[in-house]
């Protein structure tokens, strides 16, 4: 009898689509506040996830959905360097 693994799924702040873990970008607040991206998806904090492009920051941005979900303001120069990040990631795909 074999078993067929589960796939952990996620869902995407910025378009709400489903998707598997690993095609979503963690983005986390650690216990001591601050605001990064989770690459490994195994950093301590409350974390959210976002697909790897710009457009799906760009619009939980505009409907701070990171916001609501790591439950904690963002200051407007950690989201230019999450957009910067965001764009970086996206040039080399």
């Amino acid at each position: 009898m074999t078993t067929v693994k589960k796939i952990p799924m996620r869902q995407c702040m910025g378009c709400r689509e489903m998707k598997s873990k690993k095609e979503l970008l963690r983005v986390i607040r650690t216990p001591e506040g601050q605001i990064l991206t989770d690459s490994t998806g195994r950093q301590n904090g409350r974390g959210a996830y976002l697909c790897r492009s710009r457009d799906c920051f760009l619009k939980a941005r505009k409907s701070r959905a990171l916001e609501r979900a790591l439950k904690t303001e963002i200051p407007e120069e950690v989201l230019q360097e999450l957009e910067k990040e965001f764009e970086t990631i996206e040039d080399n795909r």
